[in-house]
């Protein structure tokens, strides 16, 4: 992991301005992957760093259920987690296609993707990874707001997040990049990931 973006302490950090917005935008050449855990905020987060740049939105979870014909919970009930997992990953690798500049987007990705290895390997060779943080006191007041996380209605959702946090932290943290997300607005997160991209780039 080469960028770690973690709040400060003390007086915000202003905004970036739209000339830097703009030069960031130009200098980049591959699509931006969100990764990291269920409710930590990559599709409203990902869609305001999409506008700032200009580019395309996409929700790989969307798409997932746009090909299947089928809401992800109906996947899992129905056919299990490694059906689901095979998809999304053949959907994640359409989507960044070879990674090159006319693919550019943002993408945010399903919390257990970057745990798979081959999608993870895709997403490392072809974009720039995002790996989006939190506590688990702000993934446990995020997910609460709707019950559509399958792995969730296994038992006590604090302590099933809890437990994939953990486990899946070592796979998160080969992004690229990483940022915590707390309790600042939307804008303040994406406005760290395009400073963390301006020095990775």
């Amino acid at each position: 992991m080469e960028h770690d973006v973690s709040p400060s302490p003390g007086a915000p950090a202003p905004m970036l301005s739209s000339a830097d917005v703009a030069r960031i935008a130009a200098l980049l050449d591959r699509p931006v992957v969100l990764v990291g855990m269920m409710g930590v905020g990559k599709t409203t987060v990902g869609r305001r760093l999409a506008a700032m740049l200009g580019l395309p939105f996409v929700d790989a979870d969307e798409e997932i259920e746009r090909a299947a014909q089928m809401a992800i919970p109906e996947i899992f009930a129905q056919f299990g987690e490694p059906y689901f997992r095979d998809g999304e990953r053949r959907v994640i690798a359409r989507l960044l296609g070879d990674g090159a500049d006319k693919d550019r987007k943002v993408l945010a990705t399903g919390g257990g993707a970057f745990v798979d290895g081959e999608t993870r390997r895709l997403i490392l060779e072809k974009a720039v990874s995002v790996w989006l943080d939190s506590d688990v006191d702000t993934l446990v007041e995020r997910v609460g707001r709707k019950d559509n996380r399958p792995l969730l209605r296994e038992g006590n959702p604090r302590e099933i997040l809890t437990r994939l946090r953990a486990e899946r932290q070592p796979h998160y943290a080969q992004a690229a990049i990483h940022v915590v997300s707390g309790q600042q607005p939307h804008a303040v997160t994406a406005d760290r990931i395009l400073r963390a991209i301006d020095s990775w780039l």
